[in-house]
């Protein structure tokens, strides 16, 4: 790679909720990070309409906005925020390169990646066309817009049953879409599941289509594909909860990875198999996937990447 490569102490990957506490905590460090946007500025956020659990919003507020607030934040303590994407890295020696855009190459002693995961979509277009109106990947988010409405859920996996039991406590009714004959989900999930009465499972039955006014969904049409059967079940909300996908593949070759391609991180900490290197927010929860969860990881890698530099620094002097 060049030798006219730029060197940074704070290398960004990432600009959700992650990548810009990050970078705040780091840019008040005097570490001078700098912030690659990915293609999507603002991750996954953005494509939320309302935002009401996101604590300092008592109002609450719109995705977009909340992430355009924390990079002005980011900015205001010396961040440099770049769009572009990175297209291949190499952490095989103490300062770790990276490529932006194919042709940009980043010297940084420290990288925090926070490149987030993906929800898995059905593919139905009018699922795209109601997304943020209707339609959600993510029922702690969004369940509360639904309180006393009927909604629907489709997943058969442990997440898909745990969201539909948090929509139950909130919704009238849950209409569980279940594609086989059985769940995938654990026993004992499955055993929640049945015992909750406000959920009714339609057992080998698939979306085909989310309906509505054109501003809201009220309803979405079924296929039982056993019968070929086509009905509309009325709803106000549908929620897919089919998995994640992690925006991990440009570090397979260099990141230890759980086997759903989410970077392995040390326990109680956002460093990762390499020295260095340090992983916060989606792209390492699995679990609670979560924008204060999020923060609260980029905000440790920042720190860790203070005390990684330090330590270092620490040594030549010594």
């Amino acid at each position: 790679m060049s030798q006219l490569a730029e060197h940074v102490k704070c290398l960004i990957i990432g600009s959700g909720p992650a990548g810009y506490t990050a970078a705040i905590y780091a840019a008040r460090a005097d570490m001078h990070p700098i912030l690659y946007t990915g293609i999507v500025p603002g991750g996954q956020l953005t494509q939320t309409t309302e935002v009401d659990n996101f604590p300092g919003y008592p109002e609450g507020i719109t995705g977009p906005v909340m992430m355009q607030d924390l990079q002005k934040q980011a900015e205001k303590f010396g961040t440099e925020v770049r769009f572009g994407y990175v297209t291949s890295v190499d952490f095989s020696g103490p300062v770790h390169e990276v490529t932006i855009d194919e042709t940009t190459v980043i010297k940084a002693d420290t990288v925090i990646i926070a490149t987030g995961a993906t929800a898995k979509w059905l593919g139905l277009e009018s699922e795209q066309k109601y997304n943020g109106f209707g339609v959600s990947a993510c029922a702690v988010c969004d369940g509360f817009f639904y309180r006393g409405e009927d909604v629907a859920i489709v997943g058969a996996g442990d997440t898909a049953a745990e969201e539909a039991t948090y929509l139950a406590k909130l919704c009238r009714k849950v209409h569980m879409l279940v594609r086989r004959d059985e769940f995938r989900a654990s026993k004992a999930m499955v055993h929640r599941v049945l015992n909750t009465p406000n959920i009714e499972i339609h057992y080998n039955t698939e979306a085909k289509e989310v309906l509505g006014d054109g501003q809201v969904v009220n309803a979405l049409r079924v296929l039982n594909n056993v019968t070929g059967e086509e009905s509309d079940i009325p709803v106000m909300g549908f929620f897919v909860a089919i998995g994640h996908k992690p925006n991990t593949e440009l570090f397979t070759d260099w990141l230890d990875m759980d086997i759903n391609g989410y970077l392995v991180t040390k326990p109680g900490s956002t460093q990762t198999n390499r020295e260095g290197i340090f992983a916060a927010g989606d792209v390492q929860d699995h679990i609670f996937r979560q924008a204060i969860t999020a923060a609260g990881s980029g905000c440790m890698a920042a720190l860790e990447a203070e005390r990684y530099l330090a330590a270092k620094e620490h040594m030549v002097l010594n």
